[in-house]
């Protein structure tokens, strides 16, 4: 599962990433509204960790669009104005939560998991393609009703090629997606993560297949059997 942290003071940034990291998530991270506007529009989040103080504006100026543009997202405002007055702003204006910096990391934590379990937001329908069955929701998989339960990075690959069935996602946001970087160097894991979940479906004849049209990256269609 991916969290976007919208944050400009790359020390809290690094760790909030860390300790999102280590609980199982992968963190994007951006400075500014601009490139948290952006990020948006291209990935599907959750949930957002927003700070409000940004070098291009308040944070919650941003919630509206992503209220509109991802009706299912949770926002989580991470701030250090700590006012009762800021908090209810904050609130009101339709984050799930508030957290008052300084912050401990368990708490943090916390407050992720708590607000992902509530119910209420647009729930997607699931994608079938195949055999295969992926839940952008519960971000969980099927082959003929029967779970699907790769290695995290594999369920991440799958999803992110899942919701561009048919399409080739290219390399650069395959790496971003799965690694959570932009680092060309991580080209060569992603082959062999890549080769890893071919062979896995293949194993479970889940009925698709992965493509790589060259140079480009990969994409992901059912198999069709003539």
């Amino acid at each position: 599962m991916r969290i976007l942290i919208v944050e400009d003071q790359p020390d809290i940034a690094t760790l909030i990433a860390r300790n999102v990291s280590k609980s199982g998530f992968v963190a994007d991270r951006v400075g500014t509204l601009t490139d948290a506007s952006a990020a948006i529009r291209d990935n599907d989040y959750p949930l957002v960790l927003l700070d409000r103080r940004l070098p291009d504006g308040d944070g919650m100026s941003l919630i509206p669009e992503m209220k509109r543009t991802r009706p299912g997202v949770r926002i989580v405002i991470v701030s250090a104005a700590r006012k009762i007055d800021e908090r209810v702003s904050g609130l009101e204006a339709g984050a799930d939560d508030y957290l008052t910096k300084p912050f401990a990391a368990k708490e943090l934590i916390a407050r992720i998991r708590a607000c992902l379990r509530r119910p209420g937001g647009e729930r997607l329908p699931p994608i079938t393609i195949g055999a295969l069955s992926v839940d952008p929701n519960s971000h969980e998989a099927s082959i003929r009703g029967a779970p699907f339960i790769p290695p995290r990075r594999e369920l991440i690959l799958l999803e992110a090629l899942a919701r561009r069935a048919g399409r080739a996602v290219n390399y650069p946001v395959l790496i971003e997606e799965v690694y959570g970087s932009e680092d060309d160097s991580c080209l060569g894991a992603l082959k062999m993560l890549v080769s890893r979940l071919r062979q896995r479906l293949n194993d479970k004849d889940a009925s698709v297949e992965i493509h790589a049209p060259k140079g480009i990256g990969y994409l992901i269609k059912e198999l069709r059997r003539d």
